[in-house]
């Protein structure tokens, strides 16, 4: 039984599955960050255009 342990503790074969899993977990967030960051950017932009655009006089009257 103590050889067994002895060899799961020396056995590497999950440490790349794990650098894995945290390497994705990272360009997850990293991605979910962009997406945060565009999302209220293009937020911010489109009330700017709605607020400019019903301030516009289409009949053109104000010449």
């Amino acid at each position: 039984m103590t050889n067994f342990f002895k060899n799961f503790r020396k056995n590497e074969d999950g440490a790349v599955t794990v650098d894995w899993v945290v390497l994705t977990a990272a360009v997850v967030a990293l991605a979910g960050a962009a997406y945060t960051s565009i999302e209220t950017g293009s937020t911010a932009l489109t009330a700017s255009t709605s607020t400019f655009l019903s301030d516009q006089d289409p009949s053109g009257g104000g010449e």
